[in-house]
């Protein structure tokens, strides 16, 4: 097999035409070049270089070789030189998924930021599901913001911060600016978004071993469809603090603290590992990451402040 460890050698060799300038220029001996120079001479076939007094002469499968090892040396160079990116020339489709809610009110901050930085790129968005993480590998996907609370084997992350749960309603509820009890809790008919990550398991345990469980009124599968109807109906709709401070900033809907302790709600940015190396990849990470944590820590905050809790 070629040893192409000593196409260096002949292309200096070819264009110097001289063994100690060819040293030289590769910072290796001379004898190292006379032996590097034998050994091409036998994979060619060819004397290669001819001395003639103090000159050496290319034979003419030589003067051939240099015409080609330009180019196939490049080719080669190109081939091991690390992948590079530059934002302004990409135009790549990436593919982001989270829930509705980021959809509409974290995604349109990423969108301006990639249209700024990457303004031929193109960006898709889909719902998410929490049961595809594990499936995360077969599907087209650069990213995923969500709750989660084990990331499989083979996926990259980066936590964004956490969060725990409250009970949003409408401003008219009769529980509005109350701190609920239990029975308080049990006694209404609730609300589920079903779509994004697992916000309903932490509450459901606890009233497993408290052997109790909730009335479900309806299921929809979106934030704005789950506001519209708290703001018609009597429903409790229990999700992360965050969100609940935002829907009852824009909307006349009231949160309060659940009235049982539940696990944190861990929001994760996640990827497939056979996109850890990719620059491209790197860039859009490193640009929706602290998009997704600075809203999330936003909210985390404000709803602390409602709640009294300020720690």
């Amino acid at each position: 097999m070629p040893n192409l460890n000593l196409l260096p050698t002949l292309r200096v060799l070819l264009e110097t035409r001289n063994v100690s300038r060819a040293a030289e220029v590769l910072h290796l001996s001379q004898p190292s070049i006379s032996k590097q120079l034998g050994q091409l001479r036998r994979e060619f076939g060819d004397p290669l270089l001819v001395r003639e007094g103090q000159r050496w002469l290319l034979t003419p499968r030589a003067e051939g070789l240099a015409a080609e090892l330009d180019g196939s040396l490049g080719a080669l160079e190109r081939l091991y030189a690390a992948p590079t990116f530059e934002p302004a020339d990409c135009r790549r489709v990436f593919r982001f998924a989270s829930s509705d809610y980021v959809a509409q009110h974290i995604f349109p901050q990423i969108c301006v930021a990639l249209a700024e930085q990457a303004p031929h790129a193109t960006i898709d968005y889909q719902l998410w599901e929490k049961g595809q993480l594990p499936r995360l590998w077969e599907l087209d996907l650069d990213l995923v913001s969500t709750i989660t609370d084990e990331v499989p084997d083979q996926i990259c992350g980066r936590q964004q911060g956490s969060d725990h749960l409250a009970v949003l309603m409408g401003a008219h509820h009769p529980l509005a600016g109350s701190s609920l009890t239990l029975e308080d809790y049990l006694a209404w008919p609730h609300l589920q978004v079903s779509g994004g990550g697992d916000k309903e398991s932490p509450v459901e345990l606890v009233l497993a071993s408290l052997g109790r469980s909730r009335r479900w009124f309806a299921r929809v599968p979106f934030f704005q469809a789950a506001v519209e109807v708290l703001l018609r109906t009597d429903c409790l709709l229990t999700i992360p603090a965050h969100i609940a401070w935002l829907l009852a900033e824009r909307h006349p809907l009231a949160f309060t603290a659940l009235p049982f302790d539940t696990r944190s709600q861990r929001y994760h940015l996640l990827w497939h590992r056979r996109h850890q190396q990719d620059p491209a990849h790197r860039w859009l990470r490193e640009l929706v990451w602290p998009i997704l944590s600075g809203h999330l820590q936003q909210g985390v905050e404000q709803s602390r402040r409602v709640l009294g809790n300020p720690c």
